[in-house]
């Protein structure tokens, strides 16, 4: 079966064309066999009728045999280019055929059965060695020239049978049928250029559709495709233009939506800003006494909790901040030529990591040099390496090398880190989503340290960078993150850079 829509058509068409074509073909060619074998039957007919017309008042009645056989000599010499043979029969007597005849005629007995009870005019088509034959049985009436008691026009009890040959109208129809054939080809070709035609006339709705499906996928929701004719193929036209329009409205106020709730989150966050920091600063005194022991132990186990809650409050706070910077397109990158294996001891140092011993293992050369924002890679790894230790297992193991970057010159290196953790791992339907913000791989767990947004951020900032952040499980068991961050880097695009 033809895949294509196109080839599908002209095989349709084409079969179409030949199905009517040899329906045509046949109906033709049984009036015109009909017809030629009737034209030859009535002529046969006439000529035989004149025959007997013209020598049946010369027949004494009764005949006797010779006069019988005389009679049909006469007629079979009277046949012509026909070359019938004749017999005759008186009173349903033997047939009796003309003197010297080696081959009598092939009378049917149906035939004459027939003509003794129609008592007129009888004809029948038969096969003989293959070859069609044409039988004739016509009684004979007494002529007004007969002598006698007879009654012109009334049966004289004489029969006359006879038989020819319809090999030429056998070889008629035959060049018929081989004219038919000769001319089913040349008619399957020309029907092949109207099909072409036709089916590239129906297919180019569909190839527009087709075209302005693919827009519409690659996010030009703007498609619309023009209405002509008022087809089914101008409906599907028409539906593709509301189912159009439909996406772009539902684009445009999702659009808003995310709009309002990110602008929404940016402003809670600013004005929850200068609050916090004075209650962060609060909370810091009243650490510090309830560590001295100078506040009884309920009210200290209870500052205590307020603070820790502050704190994460505030983390969160700086997140969305962050993130609002990101949509903003607002994200700067102050760069820096530093060691790449001091910026990472440096983040592990800092966040208390670095004890106890061996649970982050950092497998950095000392001559790889970055020109980065280390504030912000300081952020990426810091995320990477907090996720390792809180959701895998220790030891997180970091790594890092420089390579030539793919397809780029010999100028242009990459630096690749991995941060790989020996935990069970990132389940297959988590991964597609961990650096998607506020996700959650567990929905029963309503609260965690983190806000939800940390490696939403990391990608961002990695992004900021012109580098890429991936995430996979290590064949040898735990998650493994690919920090990609080209050297030296390409030039920012604030626009471009700060939007997710």
């Amino acid at each position: 079966m033809p895949r294509g829509l196109r080839v599908r058509l002209v095989v349709a068409f084409l079969a179409v064309s030949a199905l009517s074509a040899l329906i045509t073909a046949a109906l033709t060619f049984r009036e015109a066999r009909s017809a030629i074998i009737d034209r030859t039957q009535d002529s046969a007919v006439h000529d035989l009728r004149a025959q007997l017309e013209s020598l049946a008042p010369d027949l004494p009645f009764p005949p006797s045999t010779q006069d019988l056989r005389n009679f049909t000599l006469q007629l079979d010499r009277a046949g012509g280019s026909r070359a019938w043979r004749t017999a005759a029969a008186y009173r349903d007597g033997p047939l009796v055929t003309a003197p010297g005849t080696e081959r009598p005629p092939a009378v049917p007995a149906a035939l004459r059965e027939a003509v003794g009870e129609r008592g007129g005019t009888v004809t029948q088509r038969t096969t003989h060695d293959g070859a069609p034959r044409l039988a004739i049985g016509m009684p004979v009436a007494y002529a007004a020239a007969t002598g006698g008691d007879a009654d012109p026009g009334k049966a004289s009890g004489l029969v006359v049978y006879a038989e020819f040959s319809l090999d030429d109208d056998k070889a008629d129809i035959d060049a018929l049928v081989t004219a038919a054939q000769a001319g089913a080809v040349p008619a399957l070709v020309l029907a092949l250029v109207p099909a072409l035609f036709a089916a590239r006339r129906v297919l180019r709705p569909v190839r527009g559709l087709r075209n302005g499906a693919e827009r519409i996928a690659s996010g030009e929701l703007g498609t619309r495709l023009p209405v002509t004719g008022h087809d089914e193929l101008s409906d599907l036209t028409r539906t593709f233009n509301t189912m159009a329009t439909t996406l772009e409205k539902d684009d445009a106020e999702l659009r808003r939506m995310e709009a309002t709730a990110r602008r929404f989150a940016a402003d809670v966050a600013h004005e929850l800003r200068t609050p916090l920091a004075a209650m962060a600063a609060v909370t810091e005194v009243l650490d510090e006494d309830a560590h001295s022991g100078a506040l009884p132990v309920d009210t200290a186990d209870a500052v205590l909790l307020i603070s820790d809650e502050t704190r994460k409050l505030v983390r969160m706070v700086e997140d969305l901040m962050e993130v609002s910077r990101f949509d903003a397109g607002a994200a700067a990158l102050h760069l820096d030529e530093v060691g790449l294996r001091t910026l990472v001891t440096k983040t592990v140092r800092l966040r208390g990591w670095s004890e106890p011993h061996g649970q982050v293992v950092v497998e950095v050369p000392d001559d790889i040099r970055v020109r980065v924002d280390p504030r912000r890679i300081d952020v990426v790894l810091a995320n990477l390496i907090g996720n390792g230790l809180r959701h895998g297992a220790a030891p997180v193991v970091v790594r890092a090398r420089l390579d030539q970057a793919p397809g780029r010159t010999a100028a242009v290196a990459i630096v690749t880190v991995t941060v790989t953790d020996h935990g069970p791992g990132i389940p297959d339907d988590v991964l597609p989503h961990v650096f998607d913000r506020f996700y959650k791989a567990d929905a029963a767990r309503a609260r965690s340290e983190g806000s939800g947004l940390g490696l939403a951020i990391a990608v961002e900032n990695t992004r900021l960078h012109g580098g890429s952040l991936t995430v996979a499980n290590s064949p040898g068991g735990g998650a493994e993150f690919t920090l990609v961050i080209p050297l030296p880097l390409p030039p920012h695009d604030p626009e471009e850079g700060g939007r997710s």
